[in-house]
């Protein structure tokens, strides 16, 4: 990642940062984050007024921000909101995908068009968004891209199927592209933020509204996109509050020469489960050669 000169100083001063879904909420408060962290801003959202609005207040504190609008599921509006960005200031650094929507009901409620949209929007919008800059980024030897992924794909919400399946496919996009981004310092990582939005009006009360404000979620963004920035993180954040999830693999219990390994392992499913000893594997390699190890250390 190279540095260029911009009017604010700060820890990201020269870069150059696309978010999406950046006109309201949790995504212009990242965009005002970002850019008084000295970060030029390319604002995108599919409503014009609200991304030139978000420009403006970014402006008026002495930054610098254009505005792309379009939807995240548009590739020829994504494309052209990358070309006007190297057009104007030389390069893409950071790319922030929070673009979304939600359309809950419970499963049983909900049509396939609803579950459609929704992967739509979050799944092919953020890889649609994240195939633009990839050559780009390629190309500067250098780029920081976060996935803006939710507790409810991690763990589960009632209503939320669609949201979450989408929000946990994005995990594993991340997974991937930060194998494959390696080689070319591409560092991709995950944010699950908890904040009040237009999406979680009718969720929370107004006393937890109050206290999940996004300008307290935005700042997880700072560590994800700096220079020395990790890959493969799931940032958790909210009221403040910062922890990391992790997907883990347990040491599990090798059950191959039982007569029924069906039958084992329903009675040895606490052990298989057991939390002692797991680890985070490296790829998705690491948990075939762990099964092959616990075999023939059986057969030698």
């Amino acid at each position: 990642m190279t540095a260029r000169e911009t009017g604010l100083p700060g820890p990201l001063a020269g870069k150059v940062a696309i978010l999406t879904g950046a006109g309201s909420s949790l995504g212009k408060s990242h965009a005002l984050y970002l850019a008084a962290q000295g970060a030029r801003v390319v604002v995108n959202d599919v409503a014009f007024s609200a991304a030139g609005a978000a420009v403006d207040a970014i402006v008026e504190a002495g930054g610098e921000a254009i505005a792309a609008t379009g939807s995240v599921t548009d590739e020829q509006a994504v494309a052209q909101m990358v070309t006007d960005a190297i057009t104007a200031w030389g390069a893409i650094d950071i790319l922030v995908n929070n673009a979304g929507v939600l359309r809950d009901k419970s499963f049983a409620k909900m049509a396939l068009e609803d579950f459609r949209h929704v992967l739509d929007v979050h799944l092919m919008g953020a890889a649609i968004c994240t195939k633009a800059v990839w050559e780009p980024m390629r190309a500067n030897s250098g780029g920081r891209i976060v996935f803006t992924t939710s507790s409810s794909g991690l763990w589960g919400n009632f209503g939320q199927s669609n949201y979450g399946a989408a929000k946990m496919a994005l995990v594993g996009l991340m997974q991937t592209l930060s194998i494959e981004g390696t080689k070319h310092d591409i560092r991709v990582n995950c944010l699950a933020p908890t904040a009040a939005t237009q999406m979680t009006e009718g969720i929370w009360s107004e006393e937890d509204l109050a206290d999940l404000s996004p300008s307290l979620v935005s700042p997880g963004l700072l560590p994800l996109v700096i220079e020395d920035a990790p890959t493969r993180a799931i940032l958790c954040a909210g009221a403040g509050h910062f922890a990391r999830a992790e997907i883990m693999l347990t040491p599990g219990v090798f059950l191959g020469f039982e007569d029924d390994p069906g039958e084992a392992l329903q009675s040895k499913w606490t052990a298989v489960g057991a939390l002692e000893g797991a680890v985070v594997p490296e790829n998705a390699m690491a948990q075939s050669r762990r099964e092959l190890a616990s075999k023939r250390a059986r057969t030698v």
